[in-house]
């Protein structure tokens, strides 16, 4: 297939355009690289640099190319950001999504893997996470992904449309080899911000909460390997027909706590990465973690790399090569 991915030059979408790229499909990369990079794309995939806000570039890019499905991975991601600025949120991440499904609309694209968060749930009152369970985001993030499944249920009803809905837990990881990996600025990810202190360039990792309803009183996390996670993408992708719906949990089925997530860090990195403890931040829920029983029995996902070890000393491989990220790599343009 000729499948257009938007925010291709991010931290997933990087990822999930290897993978595209791997299993034989064409891909073109739509991003603004408000917090992409270039040089995340491989240097035979074309890089459209632009705005999902602007339509007529988009209805170009559309006639010109004739793809046949849509990754959309194009969004603001920081939950506290969102609780401080959440018009930016619903602007971005609902307005773009809507314009860029009207251009799907125009040129007869019914296919669409949309990148949407275990974060819709809210705070639910049991665990694992089940895809049936009651919908109740509790930050303008959450709700923002929230309204794209509306509109992308409200689509399928109405023109046809076949999109696949996959509910991230925590990504993490980086490519095998260091190839690529992650690189955000401002860092919030838990796992990076602990390997920064690893590196030296950072004195402590900040714990955001220490009081939480947990074994040791900090959030508890699902992390996927980001490349488990673009073999989703794939998956769904491959097995999705015109006016379907659907749902997925991408997750491992085990939490892990920030805690630990510390630990093991230290144990992979051998560094003994000090830790400060600060208040909640708000927006953050206590527990997440998958019941991912439905993609592993549709779609046979299983993931690859189950060890938060594993993950980890991936991550740890990509900072170690990229210290300052992809401005340790030469610069690509593009086309």
């Amino acid at each position: 297939m000729r499948v257009l991915v938007t925010g291709g030059a991010g931290y997933v979408g990087s990822h999930a355009v290897r993978a595209l790229i791997a299993a034989g499909h064409e891909v073109v990369v739509f991003d603004n690289l408000s917090s992409g990079h270039a040089e995340a794309v491989p240097p035979q995939v074309r890089l459209v640099v632009g705005d999902l806000g602007d339509s007529d570039l988009l209805d170009g890019l559309f006639r010109q190319e004739r793809f046949d499905a849509v990754m959309h991975f194009a969004a603001f991601i920081e939950v506290g950001e969102s609780v401080r600025a959440p018009l930016k949120f619903y602007r971005n991440n609902v307005g773009n999504s809507i314009r860029l499904l009207e251009g799907m609309q125009r040129h007869d694209v019914l296919r669409f893997v949309f990148s949407s968060t275990c974060a819709v749930y809210g705070i639910p009152g049991r665990m694992p996470l089940v895809e049936d369970m009651p919908r109740s985001p509790a930050s303008p993030y959450a709700r923002a992904k929230l309204a794209v499944e509306w509109a992308l249920a409200d689509s399928a009803s109405a023109w046809g449309l076949g999109f696949v809905a996959l509910r991230y837990f925590n990504a993490a990881g980086a490519a095998a080899g260091g190839i690529i990996g992650e690189d955000h600025d401002p860092e919030t990810h838990l796992i990076p911000n602990v390997l920064k202190v690893a590196l030296g360039q950072s004195d402590k990792v900040k714990v955001f909460g220490t009081d939480y309803d947990t074994p040791d009183g900090t959030c508890v996390r699902d992390y996927v390997h980001v490349d488990d996670l673009a073999l989703a993408h794939v998956r769904a992708l491959e097995t999705l027909q015109s006016g379907e719906q659907r749902y997925y949990n991408t997750g491992t089925g085990r939490g892990m706590s920030v805690r630990e997530v510390i630990q093991v860090a230290r144990d992979v990195t051998g560094h003994p990465i000090p830790l400060v403890e600060e208040a909640r931040r708000p927006g953050d829920v206590p527990v997440l973690y998958a019941d991912a029983t439905k993609i592993r029995s549709e779609l046979g996902w299983t993931p690859v790399h189950d060890d938060l070890g594993d993950i980890i000393s991936s991550a740890w491989a990509w900072h170690k090569s990229h210290p300052n990220g992809y401005r340790s790599v030469q610069g690509r343009s593009a086309g």
